[in-house]
């Protein structure tokens, strides 16, 4: 009997008593309620900062954000500016009552219960932080599927009969075959389109497979696909091997039962592209159940050979792509040479010169815009030389392609034009070219000999290219920064989007590859290192030589190729190449070029010493020990040290008194960049720091033992582009820098945890942390008069309106946490923001009003901001008017104003 009195009393005392405790917690700890709610919204604000700076960084990138993690930010934004102006209440608060005679219980309690209940909210949403599908997935670029495709009645019937394939439950996988230059690519990409359009899939996935063309490339081909696919779904594997990766995978894509069972009213299903297949690809081994009734994907295979997709990767439909029609190729070549084809002279020779193209698009758009507008004298002398080529038998190409497109390298205007070409050519491996790695390796070959500046080199870089693309024989990249060797200098000097990569058809590469080895231009490409005993093979009068090293391999003591201008050497396998023999460079005194990626350097090689003419050197991704024989090139023009492990520079780089580009991002442990290094470098035109030295000296500190200072930077009078971040910003308030007319840059002042990887346009200037004196300073005020995106966050700032005068340029304008701040600017000032086009003011907490009108009456704002698109305002609780702004915008978030 006693046990269960003891057990009701228990009962009753968990029901009652602990209830009543937490009542009471509410009345006598209100204060350290509210403290607490005080500091679990700071850390909540600043996860959400951080958030947010991925969320930037995915949508920079084109990637869409998930639903998921833009309610969990709005959940955020809501609470946080709940709680904020809840805390800033409670200290406004009268607690007593009586004259101070007597505490206010009633309101003590009921702060204290409130600060509770949202402390527990706010508890609930730092759980739900936690996105296990990613916070973006890709979409596919909606240029690459419109670009470039033409409408034929074949390709019409063609895409349709694919299109009711994809419809059908019963068809898993899908085969699209057909000769080189059909088209191929282009359709299968209007088919991604068409699908998306009509919503027949949740995720369209293209992948670009022309590594099977290698056998020895299997395992890292797979490894692509998988990460592609999980890219693109927004999956992090958690397995590191292949196998693992692989059933995680298969995993992902049989999500059927689970959706039919949930009751999903969208179910995810999933298109699945691979293209320009060569051998078979085991998709188990990928871990693409294409097989299993329950899996969520179809697959669309890609290939020259029918053969290869129906019975090596069991498609059980394959839609073969015919040469067009007769019809259809005389409207393409008319389409692209113009009506003057239809002229009596002019049209019985067009029709023959059709003729010689097969009935192939990329033989007969190369040749029409290649002729356009062009005599009929001039349009024989074409059919007489079509004729007359040599026939070249290459696997899967057509005789007549090839002929085609030497034709059209061969009417290519300027030796210089046609030496791109034939780089272009070399260095696609399989994908882009960034146009970093193409400046690099033109300035040191000297390709533009009569330019004496690397901005004159980069202007006629891209008119090079530009002609290149205009005569069809080169492609707009599909990626921000092609194979990564140009990181740093093509994300600033490039910023336009059809320039920052380039890529190639393969049998655009093929052909240029085969015309580069042949005299006298000698190239030789090898996309897999062989073996020691078997270098004598590379060993010949050849100029350029490109080599992908997919294992470690031994270099032989050295290489005999004395007309060499021109090394690349890739190690690809993951661990650093061996070290290079001392003697290796011995008898490469023409060596102009040199790139060394993936390499083991204790010290340099002392016969790098011979190489006098050199003027490009690579050495990214390399382990780097002493490197003081640097100082000997004294041509050097580029110097590249991509996310090398150096850490210090040697003395010796003082004497590179010609280095143009200077590329040192991502040099982590770089620490020590000794004193007057930097303004020895006079003729210095680009110089690339990000996430890379940061321990800049004080000015005051002389000693020859001390690092560099910022003021060494005025000492760099050609200095056009930089990159570069300054932690410490009272370095800043003691040096004025930046005194030259910088075109591009990105600078980074205060303390930045992560900075941007891309960047949206090519002035930027970002200050976290100081105070506002920082924009008092000459070297600053300088810069903010070019600045295009500008970025102040956390400054103490007091509470008058930022002195915006003479921003003529600048385009976004991101405020954040600048809490002291209660008026943005003055009404009179927006006449100095005449290109505004983005402005997001973000946890100003004391911010009333982003215009104040300081005697301006009646103005139009849509007059004094004619560009401005978009305004985010942000928890800021103490805003009371923004209502000026136009309704017009693009898109405009209130969230958490008064």
């Amino acid at each position: 009997m006693a046990e269960i009195v003891f057990a009701v009393a228990g009962k009753v005392s968990e029901y009652l008593v602990a209830p009543i405790g937490r009542q009471l917690g509410y009345l006598f700890c209100y204060r350290s309620h509210a403290e607490k709610l005080s500091n679990q919204v700071q850390k909540l604000r600043t996860a959400r900062n951080d958030q947010q700076i991925t969320v930037d960084e995915a949508t920079i990138k084109g990637d869409e954000i998930r639903p998921t993690v833009r309610e969990w930010l709005n959940q955020v934004d809501q609470i946080t500016g709940e709680a904020e102006a809840f805390v800033l209440m409670t200290d406004d608060q009268n607690m007593s009552c009586l004259n101070g005679w007597c505490p206010n219980l009633i309101l003590r309690y009921q702060l204290g219960k409130e600060a509770y209940k949202k402390a527990q909210v706010i508890d609930g949403i730092q759980t739900d932080r936690n996105f296990p599908d990613g916070i973006s997935y890709s979409v596919l670029p909606r240029s690459a599927t419109f670009k470039g495709y033409e409408c034929f009645q074949s390709r019409d019937s063609t895409l349709n009969d694919i299109m009711d394939a994809l419809r059908d439950d019963k068809t898993k996988m899908i085969g699209v075959c057909g000769m080189g230059g059909l088209g191929k690519t282009m359709l299968v990409k209007q088919v991604a389109q068409q699908a998306k359009q009509q919503d027949l899939f949740t995720t369209n996935i293209y992948i670009d497979v022309s590594w099977t063309r290698d056998s020895k490339k299997d395992e890292e081909g797979i490894a692509k696909i998988q990460q592609k696919i999980s890219e693109m779904l927004g999956y992090q594997f958690k397995g590191k091997d292949e196998s693992t990766r692989a059933d995680e995978l298969k995993q992902r894509l049989q999500k059927k039962k689970e959706q039919e069972k949930e009751n999903q009213p969208e179910k995810e299903k999933i298109l699945i592209i691979l293209d320009d297949i060569w051998k078979e690809i085991n998709l188990e081994k990928v871990g693409i159940p294409f097989k299993d009734d329950q899996a969520i994907c179809k697959l669309v295979v890609v290939s020259r050979d029918e053969n290869r997709l129906r019975k090596a990767m069991g498609a059980r439909k394959c839609f073969p792509i015919q040469p067009l029609h007769a019809e259809e190729d005389w409207h393409l070549l008319k389409n692209i040479a113009g009506d003057s084809v239809e002229g009596d002279q002019l049209r019985p020779i067009a029709i023959k010169v059709l003729d010689e193209c097969g009935g192939l698009p990329i033989a007969i758009v190369t040749i029409a815009t290649t002729l356009k507008d062009e005599t009929a004298a001039i349009w024989k002398n074409a059919l007489d030389e079509l004729r007359s080529c040599a026939p070249t038998n290459i696997i899967g190409m057509e005789e007549n392609v090839y002929s085609c497109l030497e034709w059209s390298y061969n009417h290519l205007k300027g030796n210089e034009v046609k030496s791109l070409f034939l780089l272009c050519g070399c260095l696609s491996y399989y994908g882009d070219i960034s146009m970093g790695q193409m400046l690099r390796y033109a300035t040191g070959m000297n390709f533009f000999y009569r330019i004496d500046s690397l901005e004159g080199t980069i202007n006629k870089l891209v008119t090079s290219l530009k002609t290149l693309k205009a005569s069809s024989l080169l492609l707009d990249g599909t990626e921000d920064d092609g194979d990564g060797s140009g990181v740093g200098a093509s994300r600033l000097l490039f910023m336009d989007g059809d320039h920052k990569s380039v890529r190639m058809h393969d049998l655009v590469r093929d052909v240029a590859r085969i015309i580069a080895s042949k005299d006298p231009h000698l190239f030789k490409v090898v996309e897999d290192v062989p073996s020691n005993q078997d270098w004598t093979e590379i060993e010949d009068e050849s100029k350029f030589i490109s080599l992908y090293c997919k294992a470690v391999h031994d270099p032989p003591p050295r290489l005999v190729c004395p007309e060499l201008q021109f090394f690349i050497l890739h190690s690809n396998s993951g661990a650093y190449l061996n070290t290079i023999p001392n003697t290796f460079f011995e008898g490469m005194s023409q060596l102009k070029v040199l790139a060394l990626f993936g390499m083991y350097f204790p010290t340099l090689p002392s016969t790098l010493r011979s190489l006098a003419n050199l003027r490009t050197l690579n050495l990214d991704r390399c382990k780097l020990g002493d490197m003081a024989i640097i100082g000997e090139l004294k041509k050097l023009q580029v110097l590249s040290m991509v996310g090398s492990d150096i850490q210090q520079l040697p003395r010796e780089m003082m004497q590179l008194t010609n280095l143009r580009l200077l590329d040192l991002n991502y040099c982590e442990e770089l620490k020590v960049i000794p004193r007057d290094i930097l303004s020895r470098l006079s003729r210095l035109e680009c110089l690339f720091m990000k996430s890379s030295f940061f321990e800049w000296a004080v000015d005051e500190v002389c000693d020859g033992d001390s690092n560099a200072c910022l003021l060494e930077l005025n000492n760099l009078y050609s200095l056009r582009t930089i990159e570069v971040k300054i932690s410490n910003t009272e370095l800043v308030l003691k040096a004025d820098m930046f005194d030259h007319n910088l075109t591009s840059y990105a600078v980074f002042i205060g303390s930045f945890d992560r900075l941007p990887e891309t960047y949206e346009e090519s002035r930027m200037l970002h200050l976290k942390g100081g105070d506002e004196s920082l924009l008092s300073r000459d070297g600053i005020r300088k810069l903010l008069r070019t600045t295009e995106d500008m970025l102040l966050w956390g400054l103490e700032v007091c509470s008058r309106p930022i002195p915006v005068r003479s921003f003529d340029n600048l385009k976004t304008l991101v405020v954040r946490e600048c809490h002291g701040l209660k008026i943005l600017f003055l009404l009179s000032m927006g006449r100095d923001l005449p290109q505004l086009e983005e402005m997001i003011i973000q946890s100003c907490i004391e911010m009333q009003q982003i215009m104040e009108e300081d005697g301006y009456v009646g103005i139009n704002l849509q007059l004094l901001f004619p560009k401005l698109r978009s305004l985010e305002l942000l928890y800021l609780p103490k805003l009371v008017n923004f209502g000026y702004f136009s309704s017009k915008m693009e898109t405009t978030s209130e969230a958490m104003c008064s």
